[in-house]
């Protein structure tokens, strides 16, 4: 199956944490990071989700923040440090694409955000994923 999400980080789930109608998985990335999703209940089951279980965390680029340093005081569980590898401004929005330890995730941001950053290919960046917008796959 090909999809349109742009984000995909090979992972392996470390911990799942069950409530009534939603769950969260911990996740260690590849490149070390640990990464949170808020799933369905159901949906954990369905993919048996456990520890040591591979997966492949998929986010929207448009799901995407960007902070030029680590932000405290946040709602947001994932913050992933990394650097501009690519920027393309057009006349309303841009696109971010950042390497992180492990791979490479595009942020979707306007084009006056993108100005305010002072983002350029090089400056390091937080990547921002509420864990709601995290998806989760099994191979």
């Amino acid at each position: 199956m090909t999809l349109s999400i742009r984000n995909q980080l090979p992972g392996t789930v470390t911990a799942v944490h069950p409530g009534e109608a939603m769950a969260t998985v911990e996740i260690r990335l590849d490149g070390g990071q640990a990464l949170t999703a808020a799933i369905t209940l159901a949906a954990a089951e369905d993919l048996a989700l456990a520890p040591g279980v591979p997966v492949r965390a998929l986010v929207k680029s448009t799901e995407v923040s960007v902070a030029t340093h680590h932000v405290e005081g946040l709602s947001i569980r994932n913050q992933l440090p990394g650097a501009v590898v690519g920027l393309t401004t057009g006349a309303v929005m841009a696109t971010v694409r950042i390497s992180v330890p492990g791979g490479e995730l595009t942020a979707a941001i306007t084009k006056d955000a993108a100005t305010e950053l002072g983002l350029f290919v090089g400056s390091d960046v937080v990547a921002l994923v509420k864990a709601t917008e995290v998806a989760l796959a099994t191979a």
